[in-house]
């Protein structure tokens, strides 16, 4: 499969999101292992049962509930033909095909699926691309079975966002500040901060979605970080970064300069970010959500 025959969601997953850089592909899984773990660890998947990981993308939690509890069934669920064919590769390979099937379906509508039919459900950063939230939380409990569980992680953008002005991805861009807001500008058209799914939602409404749905037992834990200072952990080489997009609907910042900027303020932004950039010397704002649920 050519990188020209991949749609926007398997290019991201699998060589925009880190740059086609290697070292930061290890950095970006060393980050998701965790959050998988502790997906799966709500999901309280036993011998035997079915999982649906909705929006399974390259399969990192479908993988590891294989690798986890070797006689379940696992369904394979995304939008994206592209993945779910690499998914599907990749499970011959390792020789899991028994145990595996494959599902193209948005996570508002599962209507493939019979009611009462599935025992856990997970996602992880999926609820962020779909608009229809309520939606996708009627259809998790309709799939499961009386007693079935859902095990949520999604990322709370609006937690950082919108910037204070001299910021730009965390740097301190005070003395290019207008020329950051003309790359700025090219984000926000892409991604409008008001309606935008990634950004219109936080930790309470997904509660409240889980609630409205008719989910029983429900449990949210909120991780929120705000770091300001030198940390060789931020260190990143300024190649991968300006060819690495933040997710699968965002440029680049090498498109997004190139589409706001002159050469020469090109040149004047990369002169002041690139220094930053490399010392790791940025102020980190992230929130992270996990949600668990019994219908």
């Amino acid at each position: 499969m050519t990188e020209t025959t991949r749609d926007q969601w398997a290019q991201w997953l699998l060589h925009r999101r880190h740059g086609g850089d290697p070292d930061q592909l290890k950095t970006v899984l060393d980050f998701l292992y965790p959050i998988r773990d502790r997906v799966l660890e709500n999901a309280r998947l036993g011998e035997g049962e079915t999982l649906l990981d909705v929006g399974c993308g390259d399969g990192l939690i479908a993988f590891g509930a294989l690798e986890k509890v070797k006689s379940s069934i696992v369904i394979f669920s995304d939008i994206s033909q592209d993945l779910l064919d690499h998914t599907e590769t990749l499970t011959r390979e390792m020789g899991l095909n028994e145990h595996a099937r494959f599902l193209r379906a948005p996570a508002n509508d599962l209507s493939a699926l019979p009611d009462s039919t599935i025992d856990a459900v997970t996602t992880r950063s999926v609820l962020i691309y779909v608009a229809a939230k309520q939606k996708a939380f009627d259809e998790f409990l309709r799939v499961l079975k009386p007693g079935g569980r859902l095990s949520i992680f999604e990322p709370i953008n609006r937690f950082g966002c919108p910037e204070p002005t001299e910021r730009f991805a965390g740097y301190d861009v005070t003395p290019v500040m207008d020329i950051a807001a003309k790359v700025g500008e090219v984000y926000l058209r892409a991604q409008p901060v008001d309606t935008d799914p990634m950004m219109d939602f936080d930790e309470h409404d997904m509660l409240a979605f889980a609630e409205k749905s008719g989910f029983r037992d429900i449990h949210m834990e909120l991780e929120a970080t705000v770091v300001n200072n030198t940390s060789p952990q931020r260190k990143i080489s300024w190649e991968m970064w300006i060819k690495a997009s933040p997710n699968p609907k965002a440029p680049t910042l090498e498109e997004a300069m190139r589409e706001a900027l002159t050469p020469a303020e090109q040149e004047t932004f990369v002169a002041h970010l690139r220094p930053l950039v490399e010392a790791g010397q940025s102020l980190h704002r992230q929130a992270l959500m996990y949600l668990w649920a019994v219908k």
